[in-house]
């Protein structure tokens, strides 16, 4: 039963329960006894208080004041300390005329009409402002209330917009990855079909073994980096065949690191385009270097290979490509500014791109 009290309800309730208690302690503190006819005028409050407070409630709830501006909830504060004020003097007023404890029982509605007249001109004024302090202090934490409320869902709706969006982000990037490493296998593919059909069927399956573990990751932001890895040497195989002597893989993986969570796709990428915009340009080759190390509190991933950027793009973090813009797009959605990746010639006949992320 008193689970399906609302919070409101138990607000109000306590509420107006802790202004009889403080005012009861008060006159007995003061008094030293606590006047029967006291007692009553205070419930009477209480009952008017309680009523006047729900039926404002009621109203502005109706008129949905939450999306009123700043000066109409000014004009919309001072209505009600007025129109509750007003409505708990009279209803008083009125139950004290009524009360045969205080007034002897009026015989008819002139009567009535007189006593209550005499009531409001001798303490009217007195008990307005008695009752508008009261309904000023119920407003005003009425209003604090759902100022702190609204801000705090405002937050959350903030929050949970901002993963919507990072989640939809990191799906197109995902979906923007995938056909970029397609067409290009696709390309290392058909060099092969009339050169030798054998390795090309080779090849096919190899590749098809690529976009199957790809696919898997479609759904998820981060992969383990052995399973990255196992997609990266899929594709090295495929692009071997293409070089054969021309390409040399080697790979320096701390073992501790290959449970650590990356982006998937990503490693893949920087060692497309390693094979892409460097081997593919050299002569005689060369060669990828795969290195992945825990530094302190971070995971530090490496693609070196033989080659040179382009001397507008040589300076750390100057890279353009689309592979170079998702890596850096996908970090900061995942980790933030504490994550971070370079690419820049290490020496005269080679690049690096280093990655380096949190451990989490």
């Amino acid at each position: 039963m008193l689970k399906k009290i609302s919070k409101y309800w138990w607000c109000q309730l306590l509420g107006w329960f802790t202004y009889f208690v403080i005012n009861v302690f008060l006159a007995y503190s003061f008094m030293k006894k606590v006047d029967h006819n006291d007692v009553i005028n205070l419930i009477y409050v209480i009952i008017f208080g309680l009523a006047g407070t729900h039926l404002y409630r009621l109203i502005i709830r109706r008129n949905n004041w939450v999306q009123y501006s700043f000066d109409q909830l000014i004009i919309l504060f001072f209505a009600g300390v007025i129109g509750i004020g007003v409505f708990m003097t009279l209803g008083v007023t009125v139950c004290i005329t009524l009360n045969p404890s205080q007034f002897a029982p009026p015989a008819d509605l002139q009567e009535f009409m007189n006593l209550f007249s005499e009531s409001l001109s001798q303490d009217g004024l007195k008990s307005l402002l008695g009752m508008m302090a009261i309904s000023t202090t119920w407003l005003l934490i009425y209003f604090a209330w759902h100022y702190v409320e609204r801000n705090r869902n405002s937050q959350v709706n903030q929050l949970k917009l901002e993963s919507t969006v990072k989640e939809l982000e990191l799906k197109t990037i995902k979906a923007q990855l995938n056909p970029h490493f397609i067409f290009n296998a696709l390309n290392s593919i058909r060099a092969l079909v009339d050169e030798n059909p054998q390795r090309a069927r080779t090849a096919i399956t190899e590749l098809s073994n690529i976009l199957r573990s790809s696919m898997a990751t479609e759904k998820v932001e981060t992969v383990s980096l052995e399973a990255e890895l196992n997609i990266v040497k899929d594709y090295l195989a495929l692009e071997t065949i293409r070089f054969e002597e021309r390409l040399k893989v080697q790979y320096l993986i701390d073992p501790a690191t290959l449970e650590l969570p990356i982006p998937p796709m990503m490693l893949q990428t920087l060692v497309e385009n390693a094979i892409k915009h460097g081997i593919s340009r050299q002569i005689h080759g060369g060669e990828v270097v795969i290195s992945s190390r825990l530094v302190e509190l971070n995971h530090v991933l490496t693609i070196r290979n033989t080659g040179q950027l382009h001397p507008n793009r040589a300076t750390a973090g100057d890279g353009h490509g689309f592979g170079l813009q998702s890596t850096r797009q996908r970090l900061s959605l995942l980790f933030g500014n504490r994550a971070s990746f370079d690419i820049y010639n290490d020496d005269a006949a080679h690049v690096e791109a280093r990655v380096q992320m949190p451990v989490v």
